[in-house]
């Protein structure tokens, strides 16, 4: 099993960014995939998640508005796309799976893929 984040980088101030997450091996449509980020020196924070179905969603007040996710079923791939990029977006992403609803930060996920960094400059 193996969730494998991309398209971190340096962007500036009110830029746009689509991360990528493609899951292999038994991660499949059963699961819900959810992107969390933690900046330096603060506690990891939920951004979004898709459910399985690809029908329920759910954004951080942080990014709502501003950020759409969504699932490409046949590659198994979940994107991020954050416009109006700010400051305070600037984290290391991380995409993870579970079974079940996925809100916030405080559910036990099954499988983390590695982070991928995003830079915001003013």
């Amino acid at each position: 099993v193996q969730l494998q984040a991309s398209g971190g980088g340096l962007v500036q101030a009110g830029g746009s960014l689509r991360l990528s997450c493609v899951a292999s091996g038994l991660i499949d449509s059963t699961y819900t995939v959810g992107w969390f980020r933690r900046a330096p020196g603060q506690e990891r924070e939920f951004v979004a998640s898709i459910s399985g179905s690809g029908g329920v969603t759910y954004y951080a007040d942080s990014v709502r508005g501003r950020a759409t996710i969504s699932r490409d079923g046949p590659k198994n791939m979940v994107s991020l796309l954050v416009n109006r990029l700010k400051s305070e977006d600037t984290a290391s992403y991380y995409c993870a799976a579970r079974r079940g609803s996925l809100r916030d930060a405080a559910v036990t996920m099954s499988y983390w893929g590695q982070g991928t960094l995003v830079t915001v400059s003013s």
